[in-house]
């Protein structure tokens, strides 16, 4: 996951989850399982739902965007779901900022699974889901999932619906506040010689215009003129 800290926003790109990639043991109401999503899942489910959520930590009362207001990517490439968000929020810009964001996880519930024994443990491979959130996580969630991986559950059905990936611990953070001030400076002062330049030619130019004026003056030789004045006179 990269994060990119900007004055009024943050960046943030990296990878949701790996497709074909199995799972660490996950824990459910009847004991342990292991999980992979299938490829094809995430491009079928973003077919169907144009308006995939980011929130902070599963919460939908930190619901800080969507596909459909523009400020949420979401495409499965050959590795997995890959996303890339834009955040205004003043709180994530601080953790991004502080370090405190660790990585992704997703919500969804399940439409089509293959379930499998393999070495007494079960796995369940998701052919198709319906994609309703993914989710950026901070330090107060890292508690809640052994390694890299998060779960937790839906306490009205029971179903496993939010789910992790190991991208989590590689956060790389750039900070592009204050290489901007800097160039803004570069900048300024870059301003302040171009005027200081542009006000030296005017003057040498005016200088330069000004003295051929005066040399003109001084150089008209008036003597002929008097001659044919006395000559005129004395004619008369």
């Amino acid at each position: 996951m990269e994060v990119r800290v900007k004055k009024d926003s943050v960046e943030i790109t990296g990878y949701v989850n790996a497709v074909e990639r199995a799972s660490k043991p996950l824990w459910s109401r009847v004991g342990q399982f292991i999980e992979r999503i299938c490829k094809g899942a995430f491009k079928k489910a973003l077919k169907r739902n144009d308006d995939v959520h980011i929130l902070l930590n599963h919460d939908w009362k930190r619901d800080l965007g969507s596909t459909k207001k523009g400020n949420l990517e979401l495409e499965e490439d050959n590795i997995g779901l890959k996303a890339r968000a834009i955040i205004t929020d003043p709180d994530v810009i601080q953790k991004a900022r502080n370090g405190d964001l660790v990585g992704w996880s997703f919500g969804f519930q399940d439409r089509e699974v293959e379930n499998t024994i393999e070495r007494g443990i079960p796995h369940r491979a998701v052919k198709d889901l319906d994609l309703a959130e993914v989710s950026i996580l901070d330090r107060t969630k890292k508690p809640a999932y052994d390694g890299t991986l998060i779960m937790a559950r839906d306490d009205e059905n029971g179903e496993m619906l939010l789910r992790g990936e190991d991208f989590v611990d590689e956060v790389s953070i750039i900070d592009k506040t204050e290489p901007q001030k800097e160039e803004n400076a570069q900048n300024n002062e870059n301003i302040v010689q171009n005027d200081k330049k542009l006000d030296n030619e005017m003057k040498e130019n005016v200088e330069e215009k000004e003295e051929p004026k005066q040399q003109k003056v001084e150089d008209i030789d008036y003597s002929k003129y008097e001659e044919m004045i006395k000559e005129m006179k004395e004619e008369k």
